[in-house]
């Protein structure tokens, strides 16, 4: 009975963390993309910079292809390992125990090889002054697009004040995109009016807190120790139900026992027995035939034939 209750825990306890594998990745993924569209759009502005090299590192193991793979891989493992401790099918759940040692290995594999902190400065972002004169040209629509659009979701306005635009470039004022609210020839109204109008932080502190941790990459930071964590104790579990069910069914003797032969009364033992959920099927001792009063008849039946003989 201990080692039934035993077995019944263990099994509610990898339910729970298949649960949490299933949540954690899935909040994993759903951070990862959220976080790609703002990071292509740094890598962008901060191309051929010491910038660049700095954000890719701190973002690597955010979104890098082969953690989008074994998150996607840990759900798959999760939904085996849960029918594995349903059925308590020993191939699937060893099978859960070889991919959870897998998958641990390349999580740990990937955060030594990305444990490197970049070194960027401030004075780093006067580098991103030598991409402000491409903007408007035709063949750089694409840099144009992303000076907008990271000045509208940031809401800053040059690198590090509006009149960046003004010396860098031969606007005489601001892109639109600088404006708080936006519509066509704000920035011109903005700056002949009221200078309040226009987003009076620049984009490179903005650029330098992005590179050195948002809080969705402390989430992300967060969530990957919680599964490293969550591995270790799925796999000493697994471990010890793997022990627990093999050693069940190496010893069936355990759970019945054989009547003895002379008793009066036999009762049947053979039936299905229910382990902890496990259901398993012991054939059952069936008791000899009972020739006791076969065997009174037959003495009766000779004694007669001597009597009458």
């Amino acid at each position: 009975m201990a080692r039934e209750d035993a077995v019944r825990c263990l099994r509610c306890l990898l339910y729970a963390l298949n649960f949490l594998f299933w949540l954690m990745s899935a909040c994993v993924l759903g951070v990862a993309a959220w976080i790609r569209d703002p990071l292509n759009t740094v890598l962008t502005l901060t191309a051929h910079t010491r910038l660049e090299e700095a954000a890719v590192l701190t973002y690597s193991p955010a979104v890098h292809p082969v953690i989008i793979a074994v998150c996607c891989f840990l759900i798959i493992v999760a939904m085996v390992g849960y029918c594995g401790t349903l059925k308590c099918n020993l191939l699937l759940l060893s099978w859960y125990f070889g991919s959870l040692m897998v998958i641990f290995c390349v999580e740990l594999a990937s955060a030594v090889w990305t444990y490197d902190q970049p070194s960027v400065q401030r004075s780093d972002m006067i580098s991103l002054k030598s991409r402000m004169p491409n903007f408007g040209l035709q063949r750089y629509q694409w840099l144009t697009h992303t000076w907008n659009t990271f000045q509208t979701e940031f809401k800053c306005c040059g690198v590090i004040y509006f009149t960046d635009w003004l010396e860098m470039t031969e606007m005489e004022w601001p892109p639109d995109s600088c404006c708080s609210n936006q519509y066509p020839g704000c920035a011109r109204h903005a700056h002949y009016h009221d200078l309040s109008d226009l987003h009076q932080e620049g984009c490179g502190p903005k650029i330098y807190s992005f590179i050195r941790g948002t809080k969705q990459l402390q989430v992300l930071r967060f969530l990957g120790v919680s599964i490293g964590v969550a591995q270790i104790l799925a796999m000493a579990l697994t471990l010890t139900l793997l022990w627990a069910l093999y050693y069940g069914r190496k010893s069936p003797e355990l759970d019945s026992t054989p009547p003895p032969a002379g008793a009066d009364d036999p009762a049947p033992l053979s039936g299905e027995a229910s382990q902890s959920g496990c259901t398993r099927t012991n054939k059952g001792w069936t008791n000899p035939p009972n020739t006791s009063s076969a065997a009174a008849k037959l003495g009766e039946h000779q004694f007669e034939m001597e009597r009458l003989s």
